[in-house]
């Protein structure tokens, strides 16, 4: 009887941990759409956070996974390779927009979403190893999806200028967690394999947070507080990262 108990209440637990998660984004995304008018701010916290998630956050992470299959030099090739991706199709959608910028709205969002199901899968493929584990990536996961939520918000809101799009990502970002979660159940991935996608999506955030994020926070307002928003956002991740570690 304690097999099938304890698989129904660890069921239960990742069914929380979706919703948990969910939460935490969409109470992000709320807080950005409410204060927009401090825009230049949001994007500079923003992509402080965006560049902290990639670096303290993502990178060990795919180091650690696929480190001892792959060695660091191939894991940050593929940062490298996902930075140049991004800003190879984010260049051959400029020049078929026109030079408009709409659709970074998408692009951008659309990558986080994408992030917040591979969290979900994660969070999943985590408990099939061992519930210690399972539940430090959960502690992580939940730690970042709060900037998640603000970075869906803003990266949508800066491309379209549409709030009613950016909820529509937003609503996307807050249910690929237990989309990913529900993906977990059915599938297994190594987790080397899962490591390049990890590292691929670190160069993702390094090409939103340095090039589109950064420069457009301090094109809007070009002030200290700018770069102290930024600071906070790195600051904010780490400070998650290592509590997460400690858990």
């Amino acid at each position: 009887m304690a097999g099938p108990i304890f698989a129904h209440h660890g069921e239960l637990l990742l069914i929380a941990l979706g919703l948990a998660t969910g939460l935490a984004t969409w109470i992000g995304g709320s807080l950005a759409i409410r204060h927009a008018q401090k825009v230049h701010l949001v994007l500079g916290f923003s992509a402080g956070a965006v560049i902290g998630v990639a670096l303290l956050d993502l990178l060990p992470e795919a180091i650690d996974l696929g480190g001892p299959a792959w060695g660091t030099p191939t894991i940050t090739a593929i940062v490298a390779a996902g930075f140049i991706a991004y800003l190879v199709v984010d260049r051959l959608f400029l020049l078929r927009a026109g030079g408009g910028e709409g659709h970074r709205g998408h692009f951008g969002a659309g990558s986080l979403t994408a992030h917040s199901l591979l969290d979900g899968l994660g969070i999943g493929l985590g408990f099939q190893v061992s519930a210690s584990v399972g539940a430090i990536l959960a502690v992580a996961v939940l730690a970042h999806d709060l900037a998640d939520g603000m970075n869906t918000v803003n990266l949508s809101l800066r491309g379209t200028g549409d709030p009613r799009i950016a909820r529509r990502w937003l609503l996307a970002d807050s249910v690929a967690p237990m989309i990913g979660i529900a993906a977990s159940r059915l599938i297994v991935v190594a987790p080397d394999r899962l490591a390049l996608v990890i590292a691929a999506f670190t160069g993702f955030f390094l090409y939103i947070g340095a090039s589109e994020l950064l420069p457009d926070s301090h094109h809007r307002h070009p002030r200290a507080w700018t770069t102290v928003a930024t600071v906070l956002g790195v600051a904010m991740i780490g400070i998650f990262v290592r509590l997460a570690s400690r858990g």
